[in-house]
C-alpha cells in the first residue's frame, strides 16, 4: 500500500457523500474519514518496515510535471494529523444539523484529500495545484455555512479568498523561475539546484508571502479572526487544527531548503516575525469578548511561536516546531468544539453572558479545563513537548528571543484561566447547561486521550520525523 490509497479514499469518499443524500452525508463521511486513517496506519507501517511508500508517475511531458508523492517522516507525520483530525471533526459535528448536508460534508472530505496532497507532493506544480484546491471547499464551507449576517459573512470570507489566493501567486512566480533554472519541478531537482544569493533572496520573500498570509503571520493576520468567527465550527477547525500547518510545513519543505542562503542570513528577522505575534496574539486575546475570537487570537500566539522555531534552522527548533504544529492542531480542535457545546446550550459566544456552568456540568467543567490547561503547555501534556523545545532553540539562538517567546506561556495562561473563570464559574446561569452528550464526550475524551499519552510518550513521533528533519538541516548547510 502506498501513500496514493489515502488520497483516492477521500476523493471517493468525497463523491460517495455527495451522492448518498443529506441523511446518510454525514455518516459516509465519517465512514470515510476513519478509513482514511485506518490507511495512513498501514502505509506509516509499512513505512517503518522500510517499504517505499512513495509514488512517482510522469505526468505531462511540457512542461516536465510529475505526478510526484514523497511519503518521508515529515510528510507522513502531517497526513496523519490529518486524517486523524478528520473523523474527528467530522464526529463533533453530528450534534448540529445543515441544510444541503450532502455538500457541506463532501466539501469536507474534499479539502482532506486536498490538504494530504499538500502535504505529500514532491512536484512543484503539483503541490500548488492541492495547495490552491484546498482553498476552494473552505471558502464555500465558510460562504454557505457560516455564522452572522450574510453581508459580514460574505466580505470576510472573499478577503480571506483574495488574501490567499495573492499570496499563492507570488509563490507561483518563483516556482516558474525555479523550473527555468531546473528544468524541472521535481522537489529532488530544485533541492539539488544552483541559483545565486540575490535570487534566493526574491524566492525566499515570495514564499514568505503565501505561507504568512496562510499561517498567519503578523501583519498578514488580519483575516483570520474575522473567518475563524464566521465560519461554522467545523470549518474553523479545519482551518485552525490543520490548514494552516500547510503554511508551516511548507516554511520547513519548500522555503528554508529551496533557499537556503537568505534563510541563514535573514533567520534573526524572521524569527523576531513570529516572536512578534506570540506577544501581538496574546495581548489582543486578552481584550476579546466573544470566546472564538479570543480562541482564534490565542491560536494567533501560538503558531507565532511554530513559526519562530521553524525560522531557528536548528534540529530542536523544527523538531519543536512539527510536534507544537501536531498539539496545537489537537488541543485548538478541542477548545473550538468546547466553544460549540457551549454554544448549543446558550445560543451565544459572547463571555459575559455565560458562567455558571460548572455547577450543572461538572463532566464538561473537568474536560475543558484539561484542555485549558494543555493549551498553555501544561507539563505531562503534548504541547508542553513542543513548546519547551522551541522555546529551547531560540534560546540556543538568542536568549531574548526565548525571553520574550515565553511570553506565551504567563500571558496565555493569565487570559486561559480568565477566560475559564468567566464562562465556567460563578453564580448559576438562569439558562439550563445540560452535561455532555455521549457524543460530545467521546469527541472529548479521544482528544485528551492523544494530548495526555504523546504529552508522556512522544517517542514514537520524534523517530518518525527527525530522520526527514536532519535530512533538510543538511539540505541547508550543505557548502555546494
Amino acid at each position: 500500500m502506498d501513500v496514493t490509497t489515502i488520497l483516492l479514499l477521500l476523493l471517493v469518499g468525497a463523491i460517495a457523500t455527495y451522492f448518498s443524500g443529506d441523511k446518510l452525508a454525514s455518516k459516509v463521511a465519517l465512514l470515510f474519514g476513519v478509513a482514511s486513517f485506518v490507511a495512513t496506519i498501514f502505509v506509516l507501517n509499512s513505512f517503518n518496515a522500510g517499504q517505499d511508500v512513495s509514488f512517482l508517475s510522469s505526468w505531462i511531458n511540457e512542461p516536465k510535471i510529475s505526478f510526484a508523492l514523497n511519503a518521508d517522516g515529515l510528510a507522513l507525520i502531517m497526513v496523519l494529523l490529518t486524517t486523524s483530525l478528520l473523523p474527528i471533526i467530522i464526529y463533533s459535528s453530528f450534534g448540529n444539523e445543515y441544510k444541503n448536508a450532502k455538500s457541506f460534508y463532501a466539501l469536507v472530505l474534499f479539502m482532506g484529500f486536498a490538504m494530504v496532497g499538500t502535504f505529500l507532493a514532491a512536484d512543484a506544480l503539483l503541490y500548488y495545484i492541492f495547495w490552491e484546491l484546498s482553498l476552494i471547499p473552505i471558502y464555500f464551507i465558510a460562504l454557505l455555512w457560516g455564522n452572522g449576517d450574510e453581508d459580514s459573512r460574505k466580505k470576510a470570507v472573499v478577503k480571506f479568498f483574495i488574501y490567499t489566493l495573492a499570496g499563492s501567486l507570488f509563490m507561483l512566480v518563483a516556482f516558474i523561475f525555479l523550473y527555468q533554472r531546473a528544468g524541472s519541478f521535481l522537489l529532488d531537482d530544485l533541492y539539488n539546484m544552483r541559483i545565486t544569493t540575490n535570487e534566493q533572496s526574491w524566492i525566499f520573500l515570495a514564499f514568505f508571502l503565501a505561507y504568512a498570509i496562510k499561517i498567519p503571520l503578523i501583519p498578514f493576520h488580519t483575516w483570520q479572526a474575522k473567518v475563524y468567527q464566521k465560519a461554522p465550527t467545523v470549518g474553523t477547525m479545519l482551518l485552525s487544527g490543520i490548514m494552516l500547518k500547510m503554511g508551516l510545513y511548507s516554511v520547513i519543505r519548500w522555503q528554508i531548503a529551496l533557499a537556503r542562503f537568505s534563510a541563514i542570513e535573514y533567520k534573526n528577522i524572521f524569527i523576531a516575525i513570529g516572536v512578534a505575534g506570540v506577544i501581538y496574539g496574546s495581548i489582543v486575546a486578552l481584550r476579546q469578548k466573544d470566546l472564538k475570537k479570543l480562541l482564534a487570537y490565542s491560536s494567533l500566539a501560538h503558531v507565532g511561536l511554530i513559526a519562530a522555531g521553524t525560522y531557528t534552522l536548528s534540529l530542536d527548533g523544527l523538531r519543536g516546531s512539527v510536534l507544537q504544529m501536531l498539539a496545537h492542531g489537537f488541543v485548538v480542535v478541542g477548545l473550538f468544539f468546547a466553544a460549540e457545546i457551549i454554544y448549543r446550550r446558550y445560543e451565544t459566544r459572547e463571555i459575559s453572558e455565560m458562567g455558571g456552568i460548572r455547577s450543572q456540568a461538572p463532566k464538561f467543567t473537568s474536560m475543558f479545563m484539561i484542555l485549558v490547561l494543555a493549551s498553555v503547555a501544561l507539563p505531562g501534556t503534548f504541547n508542553f513537548i513542543g513548546e519547551f523545545t522551541v522555546l529551547y532553540s531560540l534560546f540556543q539562538t538568542n536568549i531574548w528571543f526565548a525571553i520574550l517567546g515565553g511570553t506565551t506561556i504567563i500571558l496565555g495562561a493569565y487570559y486561559m484561566l480568565k477566560m475559564f473563570q468567566n464562562v465556567m464559574l460563578g453564580e448559576t446561569n438562569t439558562k439550563v447547561f445540560k452535561d455532555v452528550t455521549f457524543n460530545e464526550g467521546l469527541t472529548l475524551v479521544i482528544i485528551i486521550g492523544v494530548l495526555f499519552f504523546f504529552g508522556l510518550y512522544p517517542k514514537p513521533l520524534t523517530d518518525l520525523i527527525t530522520p526527514s528533519i536532519e535530512n533538510i538541516i543538511n539540505q541547508i548547510n550543505r557548502t555546494n
